[in-house]
């Protein structure tokens, strides 16, 4: 697969995972916890689900293709050896943090998910919701020579 393609479909996937949690995040969430009602998230959850995963699916097999596009050694992943270096361990880190965060947002919160749970949902929400915007910042930083 081309690599204009393979950047398209990871920033395709990007826009619906970032997007998503952005329209959760400022949209829904605060109706929800300013009346008190998990069914708003809910609602959202069941439909944004079946795309939203399938976005950050296409992001890890398309970020993880780009990563060895700019460095075929993988293990210069990890290290801070050079900028696009930095970027990549960022990103792979961020990574790790927003898997676990929806593994136990999806196993813990969301089945037994209540008025008094919302505040702890949002947190999760919150914060996948700020490293999805990092990341998107991180590989716009790859692509222009790097944030710092």
């Amino acid at each position: 697969m081309s690599y204009k393609i393979v950047l398209i479909l990871h920033l395709l996937g990007a826009a619906v995972w970032t997007g998503g949690h952005l329209v959760l995040a400022l949209g829904f969430l605060p109706r929800a916890l300013a009346v008190g009602d998990p069914r708003i998230v809910l609602g959202f959850e069941e439909r944004y689900e079946r795309i939203g995963i399938p976005a950050l699916l296409v992001q890890i097999v398309t970020g993880l293709v780009l990563a060895y596009r700019y460095l075929p050694d993988p293990a210069s992943w990890f290290s801070f050896a050079t900028p696009v270096a930095s970027h990549v361990l960022l990103k792979l880190a961020l990574l790790l943090v927003t898997l676990a965060l929806a593994i136990d947002a999806r196993l813990r919160l969301v089945p037994r998910l209540t008025r008094e749970r919302l505040p702890a949902l949002a947190w999760h929400v919150g914060a996948v919701t700020v490293i999805a915007v990092l990341m998107v910042a991180l590989g716009a930083g790859i692509r222009t020579g790097g944030l710092f």
